[in-house]
């Protein structure tokens, strides 16, 4: 028997994670759904995120951008930082800065990709996250 839905695909998969985002991340309610919490905006916004590295180019292109640029930035401000240091910079800036849901999405995503090149337990959680974006997309 064939799937009710057929296979969404990794590209798909980002792309509607995206827009649930964008669309669930608003202020103000304007549908019949609820405007997503927290939590939900920055598991949301890991999936996208590692379904974007998933997928590839063009997708790739600004992450590559972001981390070569912000990491030689990073080093010639402060010589020695290294990239499991940018990403625990990033995950005290969500926890504590009070951002919008809206804010906690970008970060969120950017924050996968700074995780996804950090290696170590960072690592071991991007690929876990990105096993189960695999598992929803097929």
């Amino acid at each position: 028997m064939k799937a009710l839905i057929p296979t969404l695909g990794i590209v798909s998969f980002a792309l509607v994670l995206t827009a649930v985002l964008i669309l669930g991340t608003k202020e103000q309610k304007v549908g019949k759904a609820k405007p997503l919490g927290w939590w939900w905006t920055l598991g949301l916004a890991m999936l996208a995120g590692t379904s974007y590295t998933a997928a590839g180019w063009p997708f790739n292109i600004v992450p590559q951008l972001v981390m070569g640029d912000g990491v030689g930035l990073a080093h010639a401000v402060m010589p020695g930082i290294s990239l499991p240091g940018l990403t625990l910079l990033v995950l005290v800036f969500m926890a504590w800065l009070g951002l919008t849901r809206r804010q906690v999405a970008i970060t969120g995503i950017i924050l996968v990709h700074l995780m996804a090149g950090a290696g170590g337990g960072f690592g071991t959680l991007v690929q876990r996250i990105h096993a189960i974006a695999m598992h929803f997309a097929s």
